[in-house]
């Protein structure tokens, strides 16, 4: 035992010393800047070892006069550093959810961001425009397997496996042999067979779908790209209504005052075979870079539908007749907004396609 303590007796030494850990408790207390530092000083003052519990370990060694005194103000201390524990945890709680509200704050005051609207690829925009066109004239939209049977994307159209028009379609086989050779459509045209197969004249079906050749990429070829075919089949189709039809389309999706040009082209399924051309839309067949000076840009290939090939599906070629055409979207989109490199649709650069927003 100290001096002081013999001097002043056990009693008041304890009382003086609960006063002093209340007071250095709390003052320690307010210097507590967050919840990591508060359960220090709660380990520090209130844990088994710190000074409170030292002190009321010590009170069975006093006289049992002086017990209760010692005890009491011991828990009352106690009692009071718990409470302030309390109300400084709930400071600091507070404060530390109101710095996360504030660094998660949104200035209401800011004009909103507008929500990214979609918008159609420009390829899938004409594609629908030529569809609607030829639906407002009657047609029918049907589609097709993208992966064809040889048959159907060749042989049926009056294109036999020794045939040198072959050659124009460079195609991608996935099985060869086995008698049904497999491919990637080469065009839109086997629909015109299947079709045919399943439905009796009158015929007219509109045919859009994606194709694929194997072809080197450059401004004016993609190794996949969209194709739309037309097919109309009836008693007395000739050449005239042909021309008529599509000088019609032709109007319609380029203006009114385009003019249409007929031109005698091969193509092994019609008989005879056109390609058709409009007035250079730059240009309104002055003649400039975009036509070549020539006032004109092809965009489709037409024709009478081969006799054998109605026969092969089971029409009389001498009471039926029909016309085909088959043109590509890419293609009218470059001649309509004035586009020199196919290649631009399929690159996905968002400045580029938000032109056509």
């Amino acid at each position: 035992m100290s001096r002081l303590a013999r001097l002043c007796g056990r009693e008041e030494f304890m009382q003086e010393r609960l006063e002093r850990i209340r007071e250095k408790a709390l003052a320690d207390l307010a210097r507590v800047q967050n919840t990591v530092e508060l359960e220090g000083w709660r380990v520090a003052y209130l844990g088994k070892k710190g000074p409170l519990n030292e002190i009321l370990r010590e009170v069975g060694r006093l006289p049992a006069e002086e017990r209760p005194a010692v005890g009491q103000a011991s828990n009352r201390i106690k009692a009071e550093l718990e409470e302030a524990l309390g109300r400084r945890e709930e400071e600091l709680k507070t404060a530390e959810l109101r710095e996360a509200m504030e660094a998660e704050r949104i200035d209401v005051t800011l004009p909103g961001r507008p929500p990214s609207v979609g918008f159609l690829h420009p390829i899938t925009e004409t594609v629908n425009q030529v569809v609607s066109i030829f639906a407002s004239m009657g047609y029918q939209v049907v589609e097709g397997p993208e992966v064809e049977l040889d048959y159907y994307n060749f042989e049926a159209l009056n294109i036999p496996a020794d045939h040198p028009a072959r050659d124009m379609w460079d195609t991608f086989y996935i099985r060869q042999g086995e008698g049904q050779d497999v491919l990637l459509r080469t065009h839109t045209s086997p629909m015109q067979i299947r079709t045919m197969e399943r439905m009796a004249p009158p015929v007219r079906v509109v045919v859009p779908g994606r194709c694929y050749r194997y072809e080197a990429q450059d401004a004016s070829h993609e190794s996949q790209f969209f194709q739309i075919e037309g097919l109309a089949v009836d008693e007395g189709i000739t050449m005239a209504d042909l021309k008529g039809t599509l000088a019609t389309f032709a109007r319609r999706m380029f203006g009114p005052d385009t003019r249409v040009r007929f031109r005698c082209d091969y193509f092994p399924f019609v008989e005879p075979g056109a390609e058709m051309s409009v007035t250079c839309v730059a240009c309104h067949g002055v003649g400039c870079r975009v036509c070549k000076g020539t006032g004109w840009l092809e965009i489709m290939g037409a024709g009478m539908v081969h006799p054998k090939v109605l026969a092969g599906v089971g029409y009389d070629p001498e009471r039926y007749s029909g016309f085909a055409f088959g043109m590509g979207p890419e293609r009218i989109a470059m001649v309509r907004y004035g586009i020199d490199d196919i290649r631009l649709f399929y690159g996905n650069d968002l400045r580029f396609l938000r032109q056509f927003a």
